[in-house]
């Protein structure tokens, strides 16, 4: 699958629009994780617990949009975004979008 964050593929010619497509996830805080991120903040750095939580949050929305564009057809996504938003005190959702599309093979 194709995904670009632009509004064509560089290279190819769109032959068909599908949709929108888009997947979500909400992932929340392990206390345990919580406990050190907190103690991390007191003294500064990464922190790497939540950067690991949130990549792999992103790469769960990336993966179920796709699925959402293969179900249509697609073979591409173009202007493909990622947002988030809290939900509640210790959760947060990712979303990925974007327009699914056939390209030329």
């Amino acid at each position: 699958m194709i995904i670009v964050t632009t509004n064509t593929v560089p290279g190819k010619e769109i032959k068909e629009f599908k949709g929108l497509v888009k997947g979500s996830t909400v992932q929340s805080k392990h206390i345990g994780k919580d406990i050190m991120a907190s103690l991390k903040t007191i003294v500064g750095g990464e922190l790497k617990e939540y950067t690991e939580m949130m990549e792999e949050a992103r790469q769960k929305a990336i993966g179920r949009m796709v699925e959402d564009a293969k179900k249509q057809g697609a073979n591409a996504i173009v202007g493909m975004r990622l947002e988030t938003s809290a939900v509640m005190q210790n959760a947060s959702e990712i979303i990925a979008y974007g327009t699914a599309v056939v390209v030329e093979e």
